[in-house]
């Protein structure tokens, strides 16, 4: 049964006691049982040690603040932390992370050097270099565990849609990451505030928090209006509101007992959380003059500072009895702490003000606030105190906007940029600003407002020099929406302009605009990449010294321009670079990967392909660089692939795919798909890598078409589907996609000799030939044996074969090595030599099954069979089997590795390490550390 509301001081219903029935102990919601149940559980299960994460999501006055609440009085023993998100400060980075860890610092010191750093210098409190984001999540993370050690931890965000960008990113992180900790994470979120896309918390366990039911919302509206309703006016009121209880209870004030008894209320098609704001803007203006200003700087002051918020008053002369009616009529609380009773009664507060008023209110807050502890929000209230542009100002806030992206804070850098912007006097110094702002908006990850900043910039007065950056930011933005050919020509135009101000910028453009090329492949037409090419070779003459990427300028200009045979020597040099760069500092390698890797696959160079790649692991794991580890794993995960260590670029693959979900970063699908293909577990995979590769065709990556073309050839080729896997190949070879050719001739020259095409086979071992000898490397002259072995006879293929094996062995490339005893067995099976086949079929049966290989592998059962050979199938032992996180953390606790590096290296908490230990003793059978390596080798 519900009770009748408690009264507030004016007489009338508070929100919670309406929404609340008096006789229920545990104080239910009214009509929320459901909704209160799945907050009890989640309670529970952080209390007991299983971390819990929930989004509430619904319109504005649905009900999720009365939600956070029930949850926030049911959590007793508990510690509660609390942030809120303000929209006036979504441009501050890292204010709602530093609200919500604020009471937490005292356990700052018990975290790993590393991350304490990145955390102090992301909150300001000390000086550092730029700390990656996610170092900070993770130190966030940390943090969290470390204060739920004491007492289980609720953490509330409400207003998630306004917390500033990059807090709302390090909290869905430490969301995604939070596993064995008694940690309750819960955001409460307007609905539709932001895209799916645009949205961190998207993908997190949600609950939609509706309007109430008929028959509560009756009750609940009953309960705010005093006096006869209409029945009808009561229905209509009930359905447009849709059971929304705060517009329930607010809407109906704005009505006269007329209106409410005979429904003559001006209809409103307003949305619905425009009434309800609009309501509270009609009871404000009915407050004094001095109610409504403090009201307003409140509204304006977003941590809900009490004392700071007294010293305001008293600068802008607003008497201590101010408070009492905005507290009367149940808008606000001022206590320790200053909370308004809803968002909307902040937004309206704010918005009704006008802009004189405003404008007082932050040049006071400016004046107040503590230059050393906050001068960002100083910063930022003193350019809303602006009236007009002002250099002091502006200068004020560009020195504001560097600290901010020295702290990490690229989107409370580019806002300040671009009020800076807006605040320049000076057409000189206007245009150099809006180009910063352009930069710093674009590196936050905004190319939309980026551009818009672009255009506003081109109207400024720049110098040549500034005029060459802005060309380029343009031709990288556009890039990064499509990858496509659309980028080339404004990359070419500002490599040009550079070229004739900046040598090391203009070369660097010319990479970008190869890169570009490389991406778009045969989408930007037969000669595209060879015009782009000869367009790089107008760079300016490399600087001295030389950067590893003006090597690698020169080496792909020069093999897109001339071919591979001759750009193969400065290619190679580049990469010798690149690897004399990772003994020192690695910076180039991190920046360059994405074209790098690919350039040491095309000359087939495993052991650059494998040192480039550890290196990159290794220093985006240290430096905490989640925004390039999730690249580099897959690099070093294709590299497993060849080395026949499917289950460890599995392990890769899946790391790698956690990150970018948990980073919502774009999704990375090559190394996946090429364990797919490696694996021939169904031929229908070739579906899947079609799809794959309309999906990076729509994006304009044109060389997504030969790198599905080749694994769909590796597909064919293990199936013994000759014909299928030649046609695949020539298809990929149709474009000179870097990496792409190499490795599809190798299947083109296999799929023609076995599928009866000797002719295509001559041709595509022509093409090798050359390539494999510029490259010079084991893994290009032992495949270009296995090649040419396969289109010749007699004891000419016999050594031939042999010399593959030879060269192979000397590398890290056994999948070609296990194919390589697979050909020449079948070869010598069909000589009539049966023992010497069975040897060979052998050895590439074992290998190919131990890889997981199962199409190929098959393929040599098959033919050990023909030999007279029984191949009895092995029994597979049940042995408990270890997830892919699991394994990895045993194999590092057996390195000797504490839960705490462990958890620094996975990105998960030291207690969740230990979590996931205690299930590998169990499922291993040991019960200590020392005993994990033994274990796993077993296993």
């Amino acid at each position: 049964m519900i009770e009748g509301p408690a009264v507030d001081r004016a007489g009338l219903p508070t929100s919670a006691a309406v929404l609340m029935s008096t006789d229920d102990p545990a104080r239910s919601l009214l009509g929320r049982r459901a909704e209160t149940a799945v907050l009890d559980r989640l309670l529970a299960d952080a209390r007991s040690g299983r971390s819990q994460v929930l989004v509430l999501r619904g319109e504005a006055g649905i009900g999720k603040s009365a939600l956070v609440e029930h949850l926030v009085e049911s959590a007793s023993s508990c510690r509660v932390a609390r942030a809120v998100g303000v929209e006036s400060q979504m441009e501050l980075a890292f204010a709602g992370v530093h609200q919500l860890c604020a009471p937490m610092m005292t356990h700052l010191d018990r975290l790993p050097g590393p991350q304490r750093d990145a955390l102090a210098v992301a909150f300001g409190l000390s000086a550092g270099s730029v700390p990656d984001r996610f170092m900070v999540g993770l130190a966030v993370l940390s943090l969290l565990a470390e204060a739920a050690e004491e007492r289980p931890l609720v953490c509330v965000v409400d207003d998630a849609q306004w917390l500033d960008r990059v807090s709302a990113q390090t909290l869905a992180f430490v969301a995604r990451r939070l596993l064995a900790e008694p940690v309750a994470l819960v955001f409460a979120v307007r609905g539709e505030a932001l895209a799916p896309d645009d949205d961190p918390l998207t993908g997190l366990p949600e609950l939609v928090v509706r309007g109430l039911r008929d028959r509560d919302a009756g009750a609940l509206l009953d309960s705010a209006v005093p006096g006869r309703l209409d029945e009808r006016v009561r229905d209509r009121i009930i359905a447009e509101t849709r059971g929304n209880p705060l517009a329930l209870l607010e809407l109906p004030r704005g009505l006269t007992p007329a209106e409410l008894a005979g429904g003559f209320a001006r209809p409103d098609a307003r949305p619905l959380a425009g009434q309800i704001e609009q309501s509270f803007v009609r009871r404000i203006e009915g407050l004094p003059a001095a109610t409504q200003r403090l009201l307003l700087a409140a509204a304006a002051e977003p941590v809900g500072d009490a004392a700071l918020l007294r010293r305001v008053a008293e600068r802008l002369a607003i008497g201590p009895d101010a408070a009492g009616p905005a507290e009367a009529a149940g808008l606000v609380e001022f206590g320790a702490q200053v909370r308004f009773r809803h968002p909307l009664v902040r937004s309206a507060a704010y918005r009704s003000a006008g802009p004189g008023d405003r404008r007082d209110v932050h040049r006071a807050l400016a004046e107040l606030t503590d230059p050393e502890s906050d001068p960002d929000r100083r910063a930022w209230h003193r350019a809303h105190a602006a009236v007009e542009p002002d250099e002091a100002v502006a200068a004020e806030l560009e020195r504001r906007a560097d600290q901010a992206q020295a702290r990490g804070g690229l989107a409370a850098a580019a806002a300040f940029l671009r009020r800076a912007t807006e605040l320049t006097p000076d057409p000189d110094r206007r245009g150099a600003r809006a180009l910063a702002a352009a930069q710093a908006t674009f590196e936050a990850g905004a190319p939309d407002a980026a551009l818009e900043l672009v255009a506003a910039a081109e109207m400024g007065v720049l110098d040549e020099v500034r005029r060459g950056r802005l060309a380029r930011l343009r031709g990288q933005i556009v890039f990064a929406r499509r990858r496509g050919g659309e980028a080339l020509p404004l990359l070419l135009d500002a490599a040009a302009q550079l070229a004739r101000v900046d040598d090391g910028q203009a070369r660097e453009a010319y990479l970008e605009a190869v890169g570009a090329a490389v991406f778009a492949g045969r989408l930007n037409g037969p000669d595209g990449l060879r015009e782009v090419a000869e367009s790089a070779r107008a760079a300016p003459g490399e600087p001295r010294p030389a950067r590893p990427a003006d090597a690698l300028l020169g080496g792909l200009a020069t093999r897109f321009a001339d071919g591979h045979v001759a750009g193969a020597p400065q290619v190679k040099r580049a990469l010798e670079a690149f690897r004399r760069d990772a003994e020192r500092t690695g910076d180039d390698i991190m920046r360059w990967l994405w074209l790098a890797w690919p350039a040491a696959g095309d000359m087939w160079d495993d052991e650059a392909w494998r040192e480039l790649s550890t290196h990159a692991v290794r220093t985006a794991r240290e430096t905490g660089a989640l925004n390039y580890l999730p690249l580099a794993l897959s690099y070093r995960a294709a590299v497993h692939v060849h080395a026949g260590e499917f289950d460890v670029a599995s392990a890769l693959v899946e790391e790698s795919e956690a990150i970018t979900e948990a980073t919502r970063n774009s999704p990375l699908g090559y190394t996946s798909l090429l364990l797919v293909a490696w694996r021939g577990e169904d031929l229908q995979a070739a579906e899947l890598i079609g799809a794959q590769v309309h999906r990076a065709t729509t994006w304009g990556e044109g060389r997504a078409i030969g790198l599905g073309a080749y694994l769909t050839a590796v597909l064919h080729n293990g199936f013994g589907q000759y014909r299928a896997a030649m046609a695949d190949a020539e298809r990929a070879c149709e474009h000179d996609d870097l990496m792409a050719v190499g490795l599809s001739l190798v299947e083109l020259v296999e799929a023609g000799a076995r599928g009866d095409a000797p002719d295509a086979a001559a041709a595509a071992l022509r093409q090798l030939e050359e390539r494999a000898a510029a490259s010079g490397t084991d893994w290009a002259l032992g495949v270009l044996a296995r090649s040419r072995a396969l289109l010749s006879d007699g004891a000419a293929a016999d050594q031939l074969y042999r010399e593959a094996i030879e060269r192979l062995e000397r590398t890290k490339i056994a999948v070609h090595l296990a194919r390589t005893h697979l050909v020449y067995g079948e070869w010598l099976r069909r000589e009539g030599r049966r023992l010497d086949a069975r040897e060979q079929l052998r050895a590439a049966y074992e290998m190919l099954n131990r890889f997981g290989a199962k199409a190929f592998a098959e393929r040599a059962r098959r033919e050990l069979t023909a030999t007279g050979e029984s191949v009895h199938r092995r029994a597979v032992e049940a042995r408990p089997v270890l997830t892919v996180q699991e394994a990895q953390i045993a194999r590092l606790a057996g390195d000797g590795k504490t839960n705490t590096e462990i958890g620094a290296e996975l990105f998960i908490s030291p207690r969740t390490v230990e979590w996931h230990l205690r299930k590998v003793f169990t499922k291993l059978g040991v019960d200590s550390r020392r005993q994990l390596r033994g274990a796993l080798i077993d296993n």
